[in-house]
């Protein structure tokens, strides 16, 4: 089994969108460089956040998503983005109407089963899981290995939270990777057993 990692860009008072579902700035990151980070030649970072992120990237087989974050961005239109394999979207209702049943989305109810789902999809490579409500609820169940984030230098004042609803504590090792951007400080934490 891969690793579970939970991830987002975050901002410095630990948002993942602003009160209206908007990232702002969060990801401006994604283009404040000259290093294309994909195939679109549309993401261009620096050298460093190239050499972090790709890495990343490339080691993700399946990623977790909440039915929120999949409605606003309508599916990705039926693209795992990043190159993913598979998305995994935890929700009460079934999928749209109309959806294309052969795209590589699976739609679960609960997180457990959810990560049961991603983990048979990922095999050996890492499960991913959008910070947020769901990730939340994934590290509140005990099953994130690594948390991960891409600080970004704003403050929203209010938003969505990155741990979403979380109220327990939940203990962090020292972070093992810190790397600054443009614009980004890339941060990895192990949680803590």
């Amino acid at each position: 089994m891969g690793k579970v990692v939970m991830y987002s860009s975050v901002s410095v008072d630990g948002f993942v969108a602003d009160e209206n579902d908007q990232p702002g700035p969060l990801f401006d990151w994604l283009s404040s460089g000259d290093v294309p980070l994909d195939e679109s030649g549309e993401l261009k970072v620096s050298q460093t956040s190239y050499d972090y992120t790709r890495t990343y990237w490339d080691q993700i087989g399946v990623t977790i998503v909440g039915r929120h974050v999949f409605d606003l961005t309508d599916g990705w239109d039926g693209k795992p983005p990043g190159g993913i394999d598979h998305v995994v979207v935890v929700s009460h209702r079934p999928m749209p109407e109309g959806w294309d049943p052969e795209a590589p989305f699976h739609f679960v109810d609960g997180v457990e089963a959810a990560m049961a789902k991603a983990q048979e999809l990922a095999g050996d490579r890492m499960v991913e899981v959008a910070a947020g409500d769901v990730g939340g609820q994934v590290l509140a169940a005990g099953l994130i290995d690594e948390v991960r984030m891409d600080v970004v230098p704003v403050v929203f004042g209010s938003g969505k939270r990155y741990f979403g609803s979380v109220h327990a504590q939940h203990l962090l090792e020292d972070p093992d990777v810190v790397i600054q951007g443009n614009r980004v400080l890339h941060l990895r934490y192990r949680v803590r057993r």
